[in-house]
């Protein structure tokens, strides 16, 4: 699939971080949700329209490789890509920088799964044929 890219730039605050400043490692599962939110938006397809639509995409696999360090007040970039398209599923493909120093923070890689939210239970199911065309449209 093609990288397709969109970069939401995040401002470190104060909170995301431990005592020393660093970014406390859960703080970026934030960052990579909200980037990802703000992808779908531009690509015309929004979390909420899904799931006024019955549809949701609980997380199904999350992997995080920690580069280096952010720190509190640093500018970073969120670069966010779809990785894989599958008939129920959507891998995205994520790359965090601090923007001024040019330093990768994380690389990370989200798997999401289509599912039916009527009922107790969550049921798999096919993407939508606007989603996967919002996603993997040229």
């Amino acid at each position: 699939m093609s990288k397709h890219s969109f970069t939401l730039p995040l401002h470190v605050r104060y909170g995301e971080t431990d005592q020393m400043g660093v970014v406390h490692h859960a703080s970026f599962i934030s960052y990579l949700e909200e980037a990802r939110t703000r992808f779908m938006e531009a690509r015309g397809q929004s979390y909420a329209e899904l799931e006024r639509a019955g549809i949701g995409l609980p997380v199904r696999s999350l992997s995080i490789s920690y580069k280096s360090a952010a720190r509190f007040g640093e500018e970073l970039e969120v670069e966010v890509w779809v990785e894989r398209l599958r008939r129920a599923s959507v891998t995205f493909g994520y790359e965090i920088r601090c923007a001024a120093k040019d330093r990768i923070i994380l690389t990370a890689e989200v798997e999401l799964a289509c599912a039916e939210l009527s009922g107790e239970e969550l049921k798999v199911c096919p993407l939508p044929a606007v989603l996967e065309s919002a996603l993997g449209g040229e």
